[in-house]
């Protein structure tokens, strides 16, 4: 006589599948739950004060503020700084006044022009960033006996439109 293990074995089969597939739902369920509220956590930036910084120019005397930004001075004060390079002072003055940007660094000649101009909405000018001003001369080929009465009637490439560094 022949024993029949069909119904036993198919019915341990089947929970021993059921078991695994109830398993596997599970340990999904849990990854999916953890990667869901692992993006509920507070943000470090959530903490922080947004401020745009649009300056005239990037520039080699600026350099102690470029320092501070990689340094992570200014997040360790509480600010989250943007910084934009505004391509002169007559569109660091426009940035500022649209509220494009808090914080404009240029020369008061901007601030002078809107407020002579009538302008309701004018920037207040509130410290100076460096000691002197940062202009100099460069020129093709070194001139060991230069004098500035040499470049006298020369013709003398001075910067860019919206800015004021020939003072010549």
């Amino acid at each position: 006589m022949k024993k029949s293990t069909t119904g036993a074995a198919s019915g341990s089969s089947f929970h021993t599948l059921w078991q695994k597939q109830r398993m596997i739902t599970l340990t999904g369920a849990v990854i999916l739950l953890t990667i869901s509220l692992s993006g509920c956590g507070k943000n470090e930036s959530d903490n922080l004060t947004k401020v745009t910084l649009n300056e005239v120019a990037h520039s080699i005397f600026y350099a102690p503020q470029y320092a501070a930004i990689e340094l992570g001075y200014f997040r360790d004060e509480g600010l989250d700084l943007t910084l934009v390079n505004g391509g002169g002072a007559d569109k660091v003055m426009t940035a500022l006044i649209s509220g494009d940007a808090d914080i404009g660094f240029m020369g008061s000649e901007a601030t002078i022009y809107a407020y002579a101009n009538g302008a309701e909405d004018y920037a207040v000018n509130f410290a100076q960033l460096t000691q002197r001003a940062g202009n100099f001369l460069v020129g093709r080929e070194p001139d060991p006996d230069f004098t500035w009465e040499k470049i006298r009637g020369a013709k003398v490439l001075g910067g860019r439109a919206g800015v004021v560094h020939i003072l010549i």
